[in-house]
């Protein structure tokens, strides 16, 4: 792994840099909101629970590179693709811990999504886990992930039946929290079982919560304006603890027989070359990160695509139409037709790229360079990219890039696109470890339930948006109507077609880990 050489400080920022400013030397050439006052910044028009949608307003009216103030810290956002494409080269960037995610250190420490680029317990933990990604591995997991989707459908079905709407971004958190513990950890939480949100749930939407409110917030005043909601936060972070405990603590009393899960490999799995184990508190941690971030940005995602092909039923038609012809009325597909499902996992690709659940990610200058051949940055220096709008950039995607097109993404228009356009996980080395396993999930989920009914959206509800670091429909309700059965699965000339598209799309759908993939 290649790491910066300047250590980092609590704050996220490396020792030195105490503002993105005193990393830009150039700084007044990149422009930023009128309206600015003293000490309190770019606030005017601001809401405190839609930063990041305030952010992509911005980015409409001042360019692909911008920046904002606030409390005396200024700090840089960047959305062009050509712009973002150039942080995306390794040699010269690396992964900034900052903003919101630094604030989850208290939870996460040095896990896989918080650690410092110098601390070694990534490095360590990635190489451990990385083979829990492999396609044998995923091939394991596809049989837990159906028994978790028929939970959801058995109580889908009862509120279709009952003419009752459900509940999405609720009912998604429960599948992909179930599907997450059991593949991985082999714990279940009982989540539709349950009439309100399992706590875990409660505690970990409480920290993700808490961490974006420390940005709206001098950082002096916190300990006084945030008295009470610090409180609970420590409760929070002290229950999400116990309960990753108790799950060690059940599995070493078991001896194993996790079958090689992502418990097991942190457990009883040394570095292949360094002979290296995870220390107890790490594995805290990595189980922390992958029950929060393992769930939590799939549910959304999962959330989002549903939203669209409730709006889109000509959409919906076609994917469905997909799912019939490629499954057939086989009652538990396979784990290669998931893989089969090219024009559903379009349909979910748009939906990432409109809505991308985790909303930038931030990179740090390994050395002084100048981006994009004229924006100083110092060694240290960062900005942020926001996914949402370099998923919007219309000189890559056209006029009409604000449209939900899922053709966006079939394999000739990927091929005629820049590389670095499309970044819903992230970039380099520290991208998401879990990319291949979320895709196969939400693929899955999606042509189960479009297989199974018919969505029809609330003819009053207008999309609001969610934010707690990660993006979450705000309210969305469908109502459902159970379809007749599918036809019979069809002979080999009907999956000509698609079996010609497979494996030449957008670079992303080979169920392989992808740190290694060339190019990210």
């Amino acid at each position: 792994m290649a790491r910066t050489a300047r250590t980092t400080a609590p704050d996220g920022l490396p020792k030195g840099f105490r503002s993105a400013e005193q990393g830009w030397p150039a700084l007044h050439r990149i422009p930023h909101p009128p309206y600015r006052l003293p000490l309190l910044g770019d606030v005017v028009g601001a809401s405190r629970s839609t930063p990041m949608q305030d952010s992509l307003r911005y980015a409409r009216r001042l360019g692909p590179i911008f920046r904002r103030r606030a409390f005396g810290k200024e700090f840089v956002f960047v959305w062009g693709g050509s712009l973002a494409a150039d942080l995306a080269d390794e040699t010269r960037f690396a992964k900034h811990v900052g903003l919101g995610v630094a604030n989850l250190r208290p939870v996460a420490g040095d896990g896989l999504f918080t650690a410092y680029n110098h601390e070694p317990n990534w490095q360590l933990a990635h190489d451990v886990l990385a083979p829990g990604f492999s396609r044998e591995a995923m091939a394991g997991y596809h049989v837990m992930m159906l028994d978790v989707a028929a939970r959801l459908t058995g109580h889908w079905d009862r509120a279709e039946a009952s003419g009752r709407a459900v509940d999405v971004p609720g009912d998604m958190t429960k599948l992909t929290l179930e599907t997450i513990a059991r593949t991985g950890f082999g714990h279940d939480f009982g989540s539709f079982e349950r009439s309100r949100p399992h706590p875990f749930v409660t505690a970990m939407v409480g920290t993700l919560g808490y961490a974006q409110r420390l940005n709206t917030v001098p950082a002096p005043l916190a300990p006084w304006l945030l008295r009470d909601a610090t409180r609970r936060n420590a409760a929070d972070i002290a229950h999400l603890n116990r309960t990753v405990d108790d799950l060690v603590r059940d599995r070493r009393a078991g001896g194993g027989g996790g079958d090689g899960d992502l418990l097991d490999r942190m457990l009883e799995t040394a570095h292949p070359q360094t002979g290296e184990r995870l220390s107890a508190q790490n594995v805290r941690r990595q189980v922390i990160t992958f029950l929060v971030a393992g769930h939590e940005t799939t549910s959304g995602a999962l959330s989002f695509a549903l939203h669209y092909l409730a709006q889109h039923p000509e959409v919906a038609a076609r994917a469905r139409a997909e799912v019939d012809r490629v499954w057939g009325d086989t009652e538990r597909p396979g784990y290669d037709q998931v893989a089969k499902l090219r024009y559903v996992r379009r349909v979910l690709d748009e939906s990432l790229r409109l809505w991308p659940t985790a909303p930038g990610f931030a990179r740090e200058a390994r050395e002084d360079t100048v981006l994009g051949g004229t924006h100083p940055m110092r060694r240290g220096a960062w900005a942020l990219v926001l996914t949402g709008m370099l998923h919007r950039d219309p000189q890559v995607w056209g006029p009409d890039a604000e449209r939900f097109d899922p053709d966006r993404f079939d394999a000739k228009a990927v091929r005629s696109r820049a590389p670095h356009t499309y970044k819903p996980f992230g970039t380099g080395a520290r991208a998401c470890i879990g990319r291949q396993f979320a895709l196969h999930e939400a693929t899955l989920v999606l042509g189960l339930l479009l297989r199974r009914y018919a969505l029809r959206p609330d003819p009053g509800y207008r999309l609001r948006v969610t934010e707690r670091l990660t993006l979450m429909p705000q309210g969305l309700r469908l109502h459902l109507d159970r379809r007749t059965p599918p036809p019979s699965a069809p002979g080999p000339a009907a999956d000509a077609g698609q079996a010609r598209e497979e494996g030449d799309r957008n670079g992303v759908s080979a169920p392989r880990c992808p740190v290694h993939r060339a190019g990210d």
